[in-house]
């Protein structure tokens, strides 16, 4: 009987990173049905909720990031948890007997894919972002393969290992079963309208937040609505904030719609416009689904590493920009104006698409197992 493919697959930390992942696995399990595939992420983390709901098992190490500087007490404790999560994750892996490994970046994959080199067993790293992860660059070494989202990154990684493959999505963004029309009417909203989605990523943003609230009398009084995502840290405070205002989440009393979380999937049909971080994630949905987009790239990632991802459109004409400090001013009068103006919207439409990198999921898949069937061999 022929042995099964057995991956790990290691990352998280962010929906980032988490929706890759999940979108690799669900590839290499629609070319290779009895694939036994493991996640392993970092206890407390945002992986170990969605990772089962997608229908994973799920490792926790008790592994965290370190703290900056570098030098301070804390991180003595850091990497202590660290060299506990290596020898978890060696366990883990002799137990499951993976012939491959797989990291997306985030905390976890630094000590599970280090364990997986240390056993011998091939590992292949997705980076999403156009600045490297700290992890990726660390575990670039010995990979055998390294799938990049973007060009020119031989500047972090070995370039006989790079394979430009872009990033993977969620599959249903790219398949919608629902029109514009019906996703505004489930919004509230009036399908005659131009419409602006502004999501602040899986946790939400509070400058985003904050020049929506800065500006409700602009949104308000304009011919343009609104799509807002909160976040679910922000949502009772924003909500709270809303209803003194005299704002209602009757459909059809105003031409704002915000909730903590939204269905993406009518978010983005509804959308004439996206403001939008700039995370990987979110600049390769924009970029498939060829939406115009502002970008508001967040100050609080390491390397400032969206601010490259963003420029990284702004510079072929794809998408605006207005910096994190900018944007309580500048925003949303420009996403009034910019949704307005039709030939804009085409303009920014016709260059991200060129932008769009397709079966980003299915391309790393059969990659990864290629290497598995060597391995085996």
């Amino acid at each position: 009987m022929k042995e099964p493919v057995r991956v790990i697959i290691s990352g998280g930390g962010t929906g980032g990173h988490i929706f890759p992942a999940v979108s690799i696995a669900n590839a290499i399990r629609v070319l290779c049905p009895d694939a036994k595939i493991l996640f392993i992420g970092a206890l407390g983390r945002m992986e170990m909720e969605r990772v089962p709901q997608a229908g994973y098992d799920i490792k926790g190490l008790p592994i965290r990031g370190f703290y900056r500087p570098l030098w301070k007490p804390a991180n003595v404790g850091v990497a202590i948890d660290y060299l506990k999560s290596k020898r978890m994750a060696k366990k883990i892996l002799r137990e499951f007997r993976p012939q491959v490994a797989v990291g997306v970046g985030g905390y976890a994959s630094s000590a599970a894919l280090g364990a997986a080199n240390s056993l011998g067993i091939p590992t292949l790293l997705q980076e999403q972002n156009s600045y490297a992860g700290l992890a990726n660059k660390n575990l670039a070494k010995n990979a055998a393969k390294i799938c990049v989202a973007y060009e020119g990154m031989e500047r972090f990684f070995p370039q006989e290992k790079i394979m430009l493959t872009g990033n993977p999505v969620r599959q249903d963004l790219l398949h919608p079963t629902i029109s514009r029309e019906e996703s505004l009417k489930s919004f509230g909203l009036d399908p005659s309208k131009k419409t602006v989605l502004i999501v602040g990523g899986s946790l939400g943003a509070r400058t985003m937040n904050e020049s929506v609230l800065k500006h409700l009398d602009q949104m308000k009084s304009s011919d343009v609505q609104f799509i807002w995502q909160t976040g679910k840290y922000y949502y009772e405070e924003m909500d709270r904030k809303m209803q003194q205002l005299g704002f209602s989440h009757e459909p059809f009393s105003s031409n704002i719609h915000y909730s903590a979380f939204l269905d993406m999937v009518s978010a983005y049909r509804a959308a004439d416009l996206v403001v939008s971080r700039a995370g990987a994630s979110s600049i390769s949905e924009i970029c498939l689904l060829g939406k115009p987009a502002i970008l508001v790239p967040s100050p609080n990632v390491a390397e400032d590493h969206q601010t490259k991802n963003a420029m990284a459109l702004v510079n072929r004409q794809a998408a605006l920009f207005v910096s994190d400090a900018d944007a309580p001013d500048k925003l949303i009068g420009m996403a009034i104006d910019t949704v307005s103006d039709d030939a804009l919207l085409q303009s920014l439409a016709a260059n991200v698409l060129k932008m769009a990198l397709p079966n980003s999921a299915e391309i790393i898949a059969k990659e990864v197992l290629k290497l598995a069937e060597a391995y085996k061999g």
